[in-house]
């Protein structure tokens, strides 16, 4: 079952044409939700802005060589790695979802476009599949043992937060009802029940860009470069350098430090990762 391209036989009933024409259309949504998403909230004059400011504080000229290194840095560790999440299960669950993400729509494109009315290559069906059970279960995950943080946050798994959680919601329902539709080819009424759902939260998901937070992935990488660059050339995005509290240079520069808090000041930072979370 699992290896069998669920579209072929849906095309006995609904034209490749008209299936192929949806994911144009779904595509031209996420173009076009994404470009008003940046007129609205000026991202784009906001990112060139800010870069320009950087530049002018900037206390070195970072070359070209490096600026090439950073952009590497930035697509390994951010982009395929996602190393900036230090928890480890929040890292497992974001790249669960992506590269389920991934594996979905491209394969979904393939069997779509090129095998519409036949069985496609079981390898791609097969990673249809298990694209989708990865975006369902790392969407699970966040949306029940991340996202609800009871102790920390007070949020229940219930409670929905508007246009916040639109996003995550419409993806695991995508995820869930796709697979739901796939194994239910054989039954009728849930074949066609599962089939209308999975196309209803596929086009909330895609159709709703502007409103959701699906515009933001395009701008993270963007904005992880940058904020590399800024430590780079030194302008830090305008905030203060990173002291050793116990540098006499430091005290002779902030003379307040040791009056305050003597010439040996205790570490200060990471107050979080010491005591656990429990306002809740």
């Amino acid at each position: 079952m699992i290896v069998n391209n669920p579209f072929a036989e849906l095309s006995a009933l609904v034209p490749p044409s008209v299936m192929q024409g949806y994911v144009v259309l779904m595509v031209l949504c996420v173009v076009l939700g994404t470009v008003l998403d940046m007129l609205h909230k000026q991202s784009a004059k906001y990112f060139f802005e800010n870069a320009k400011k950087a530049q002018k504080a900037a206390k070195r000229e970072v070359s070209g060589g490096e600026k090439a290194s950073l952009a590497l840095k930035t697509v390994t560790n951010e982009v395929l790695t996602s190393s900036e999440f230090n928890n480890p299960k929040r890292r497992l669950s974001h790249l669960l979802t992506m590269y389920g993400f991934i594996l979905f729509v491209v394969t979904s494109a393939v069997m779509i476009f090129k095998y519409p009315t036949t069985d496609a290559p079981a390898l791609i069906a097969l990673l249809w599949h298990i694209g989708a059970a990865m975006l369902g279960f790392g969407g699970l995950w966040f949306w029940f043992f991340i996202r609800v943080d009871v102790l920390a946050e007070g949020v229940k798994w219930h409670h929905f937060n508007g246009r916040g959680d639109f996003f995550i919601v419409s993806l695991i329902a995508m995820a869930v009802f796709g697979l739901l539709w796939s194994f239910a080819q054989q039954i009728n009424f849930a074949q066609w029940l599962f089939f209308v759902l999975f196309i209803a939260s596929t086009t909330m998901l895609f159709g709703s860009v502007y409103w959701s937070k699906f515009a933001h992935m395009f701008f993270k990488p963007a904005a992880a470069y940058q904020k590399k660059i800024t430590i780079a050339d030194g302008s830090r995005e305008n905030l203060p350098e990173d002291f050793d509290l116990s540098d006499p240079a430091v005290q002779a520069r902030f003379p307040d430090i040791p009056e305050y808090m003597g010439k040996n000041p205790p570490p200060m930072g990471l107050g979080i990762s010491r005591e656990p979370p429990s306002h809740y």
